[in-house]
């Protein structure tokens, strides 16, 4: 009997022992999410093809910031992580995922640093879908909107002095020049597109159409102009709106024949 008590003793010690140094051991690390895996990739919404930037360089635009808040919790973001509205995140339509941006609201000065980790916003004339908190950071939370500045920022460090955050920021070096151009439509129907893209080169004797395919079939875009400086190429993406083609953006050109 006593040899028996002292065998589940032992074991009883080993177990103890084995449960101890599972509980010592620090659980693994989380599998890091794919941030950027899918941030170059041409996407569509609604019937219009959006291409994303290839790099956040030297970003800056002026526009219109939503947010988007209680609906979406939860749900995956572009970049395969659940949205959290309570995040320091935002989402924008062609900044590479992973990006972070300074965000100024320019009617009250307050700024926020914030991380690009989803698509949107899909409502024309706004530039940038904050998280609810954002929103809250930014003052726009009651109104629903506000003007911003969006900068693609390079480092960006939080101090924390009594009860005062502040962000030190350094820019991204400037990427103003490259190769970019207006998309201003796009078309199922080729004769379609091939209107507008007449009726626009009569105007600016710069226009063409560039064939993409997806699961639908064959879609038709047509761009205005080829510019070297993004600068140029947003003011006039922003007449193409005031015109009518609300829809009109800026667009690294691909390398693809055009028609």
């Amino acid at each position: 009997m006593e040899r028996r008590i002292g065998n589940k003793l032992a074991v009883c010690a080993v177990f103890c022992i084995f449960l101890l140094s599972c509980a010592r051991q620090p659980p693994p690390p989380p599998t890091p999410l794919p941030f950027g895996l899918k941030s170059q990739r041409p996407y569509q919404i609604k019937g219009v093809w959006y291409y994303p930037l290839p790099s956040a360089e030297g970003y800056i635009e002026e526009g219109i910031a939503s947010w988007y808040g209680n609906d979406f919790h939860g749900k995956p973001t572009a970049c395969g992580e659940p949205y959290d509205m309570w995040a320091m995140t935002a989402a924008h339509k062609t900044l590479p995922l992973g990006t972070y941006v300074k965000v100024t609201n320019l009617q009250n000065d307050r700024t926020a640093i914030l991380r690009i980790n989803d698509r949107g916003p899909f409502v024309a004339g706004r530039i940038i879908d904050l998280s609810c908190r954002a929103a809250q950071e930014l003052g726009s939370y009651g109104r629903g909107t506000a003007r911003v500045r969006v900068e693609a920022v390079q480092v960006a460090s939080e101090y924390h002095v009594g009860q005062e955050t502040y962000w030190k920021v350094d820019p991204l070096p400037s990427f103003r020049y490259g190769n970019f151009t207006v998309q201003i439509g796009s078309f199922r129907n080729e004769a379609n597109a091939r209107r507008l893209r007449d009726r626009m080169a009569t105007r600016f004797g710069d226009a063409g159409i560039t064939k993409a395919t997806d699961a639908k079939g064959n879609l038709y875009r047509v761009h205005i102009g080829s510019y070297f400086d993004i600068d140029q190429a947003r003011q006039e993406a922003q007449r193409m709106k005031d015109r009518g083609f609300v829809g009109s953006f800026v667009l690294a050109v691909e390398e693809q024949g055009q028609q």
